[in-house]
C-alpha cells in the first residue's frame, strides 16, 4: 500500500473513530428532556370586587303645610265658638257671648290645625345604595418543587405544570406556550 493511502486509512479510521466516541457519550450522558415535578403548591391572593347593593325603604316625613296661617282652623273654630256663645247669651250678653265664643273658638280652632299639622306625615319610597365588597382567593402562581437528574430545587410558574416541566438546552422552560410537555 502506498504511503498518502495509508495516511487516509488511519485519517478517516481516527475521524470515525471520534465521531463514535462523541456519539457514544452523548447517548450516555444525555440532557433530560423534562422535569419531575415533586410538588405544585397554589399561591392565594385576596381579591375583592366591588357591588351595588340597593333596598326601597319607606321613609316617613312631615308632610307639606297647605295652609300656613292656619285660616281654616281659625275660621270653622270662630263660627263655631260664636255659634256656642250665641246661644248661652241672653239679651245684651248674647252679644258678648258671641264675640268671646267666636274668639276663643277661633284660637282653639288654630291650635287644633296647627297639631294637626305638625303630625301630619306622609311616608314615600326611597331607594337607598350601599357599596359592599364580595372577596374571593385566587390563584395567582404556584410554587413548584422539582428535581432535574440530582439536583432539586424551587420556582414559582403563573401555571401548574403537572407531573413534569419541559427542559430544553439544559434549562427549565417555564413559559406555558414553549413547554412542549407538561400537563397543563
Amino acid at each position: 500500500m502506498d504511503k498518502s493511502m495509508l495516511t487516509g486509512v488511519l485519517v478517516g479510521a481516527g475521524a470515525v473513530t471520534a465521531v463514535a466516541g462523541i456519539a457514544g457519550y452523548q447517548a450516555t450522558h444525555r440532557q433530560p428532556a423534562y422535569a419531575d415535578v415533586l410538588n405544585a403548591q397554589p399561591m392565594f391572593q385576596t381579591v375583592k370586587t366591588p357591588r351595588q347593593v340597593c333596598r326601597d325603604l319607606a321613609v316617613s316625613h312631615k308632610a307639606p303645610v297647605r295652609d300656613r296661617d292656619r285660616i281654616a282652623g281659625t275660621a270653622v273654630g270662630a263660627l263655631f265658638g260664636g255659634l256656642l256663645g250665641n246661644q248661652i247669651g241672653a239679651g245684651s250678653g248674647r252679644t258678648l257671648a258671641t264675640i268671646g265664643g267666636a274668639a276663643a273658638g277661633g284660637y282653639a280652632g288654630n291650635r287644633i290645625q296647627k297639631n294637626m299639622q305638625d303630625s301630619n306625615t306622609e311616608t314615600t319610597r326611597q331607594t337607598r345604595c350601599k357599596t359592599v365588597y364580595d372577596s374571593q382567593q385566587k390563584v395567582v402562581a404556584y410554587r413548584v418543587t422539582y428535581r432535574l437528574g440530582d439536583k432539586q430545587d424551587v420556582v414559582t410558574m403563573d401555571y401548574d405544570p403537572g407531573d413534569r416541566i419541559s427542559v430544553k438546552d439544559g434549562k427549565l422552560v417555564l413559559n406555558r406556550h414553549e413547554s412542549t410537555g407538561g400537563n397543563s
